[in-house]
């Protein structure tokens, strides 16, 4: 096994193991919230508030924050929002500690946090092609993703030890914490070259309807950005999981941690066995047949009540996931020039984050009505239905190989 090329570049690195520290910090603290919420309140449709409180800002405010990432030094957004973000997460640790937290002080701070992320996702997804060459993107883009996983492996289940051992407050604190990472590493970058947005009125409408405009002009970035959200919409077990495993498998909150993590080791396997691959073709193929895995796997984690099944299934959906997201990933930060990308980042972040956050309120609402398992299940056969939608809707997706000409790089 070779060292992955994109981490031989100095200034990738430091970004990429700030990622690793701070995902692995807010990962423990999205599930231990899905914990602390089902705590505080026993209705499933209390879970599906949580999606709602953090796809609001998201669709409010990322045209904005796309706008910002093409018009100012990206690296200046990122030390904003990261402060920001540390110190709404220690706030919940207090308000947690002292015993005033509410289920009302858990969505007030979850929505201000993502608004937060609505600036930061733009600026630090487009940033990344600015520190290094072209013909390193795609395995940057392919450890990127492995970075998030492995710490989408690691939160989960420290989060379960971590409460048991020290409480709900803990895991808020070591968040907090994990955000100085990222504020090093952006520190330790320094200047980055990057093309700004021409327009006199740099963050404006007439900006951010370029964006659009662009996405819309390039079925290959459009298609796969419907195809994420109709996906992630469907299969969104996430939020039910508490559910599934205290009501369904019978478990407690160290093997509800092993079963939150179980997506992240599929995905970080996927992830470092296409980082040793040097030319991975037929990426269209691959990456619609990936989200049919992942629908399929998800209609067997609501069907079993194996903990060992429904931890298998929970991985193979992160497997499915790994390979469809650095494949899209891939395709959309290539075909996309450098002064544009903040926004078409912003646009897409609409689609990823709306998808999953969305459908965390459709499945609470179904799980109330019909409960946790059936709505499982009927998101997986929606996965798979819309995916056959998109595959008819637009045949060039199956046909992308990956060669195809690029635009990504500094103008």
């Amino acid at each position: 096994m070779h060292i992955p090329p994109s981490l031989r570049h100095k200034k990738f690195f430091y970004l990429w193991l700030g990622q690793l520290i701070s995902t692995t910090g807010s990962q423990m603290q999205v599930w231990a919230v899905l914990w602390h919420v089902s705590e505080l309140n026993k209705n499933p449709i209390a879970l599906g508030g949580i999606g709602l409180a953090r796809i609001i800002p998201v669709i409010i405010f990322s045209l904005i924050g796309g706008a910002l990432a093409d018009s100012m030094d990206r690296r200046k957004v990122m030390y904003v929002t990261q402060t920001v973000s540390a110190l709404l997460t220690l706030t919940l640790g207090l308000l947690t500690r002292f015993g005033h937290i509410t289920i009302w002080h858990i969505y007030v701070i979850i929505a201000l946090q993502a608004i937060a992320s609505a600036f930061d996702g733009p600026s630090r997804q487009a940033l990344i092609p600015n520190l290094l060459p072209k013909k390193d993107l795609p395995n940057a883009f392919s450890m990127t993703f492995a970075s998030f996983q492995a710490g989408s492996m690691l939160g989960p289940a420290l989060s379960g030890f971590v409460i048991a051992g020290f409480g709900q407050a803990a895991v808020y604190y070591f968040d907090a914490l994990s955000f100085v990472a990222v504020l090093v590493a952006v520190f330790m970058i320094g200047e980055v070259p990057q093309a700004f947005v021409e327009t006199t009125t740099k963050v404006s409408v007439a900006a951010i309807r370029e964006g659009i405009q662009f996405i819309v002009s390039h079925p290959i970035i459009l298609s796969t950005m419907i195809l994420d959200f109709v996906a992630t919409f469907f299969a969104s077990a996430n939020t039910l999981m508490p559910i599934i495993a205290k009501d369904v498998l019978g478990v407690g909150v160290v093997q509800y941690g092993y079963l939150s993590a179980a997506a992240a080791v599929g995905a970080v396997l996927v992830a470092v066995v296409i980082s040793q691959i040097h030319t991975l073709r037929r990426q269209g193929q691959l990456f619609l047949g990936a989200i049919i895995v992942f629908g399929l796997a998800t209609i067997v984690f609501g069907l079993t009540h194996s903990f060992i099944i429904a931890w298998l299934a929970i991985a193979t959906t992160g497997a499915a996931d790994g390979v469809s997201t650095i494949i899209r990933n891939t395709v959309r930060q290539l075909q996309t020039p450098d002064h544009v990308r903040g926004r078409m980042t912003s646009i897409n972040q609409i689609f990823f984050q709306g998808g999953p956050q969305l459908g965390e309120v459709e499945s609470g609402a179904v799980a109330q009505a019909f409960g946790a398992p059936f709505a499982v299940v009927l998101g997986g056969i929606g996965c798979v239905v819309g995916t056959l939608w998109v595959m008819w809707k637009w045949p060039q997706v199956a046909k992308y190989n990956g060669d195809e000409p690029t635009l990504a790089g500094v103008d």
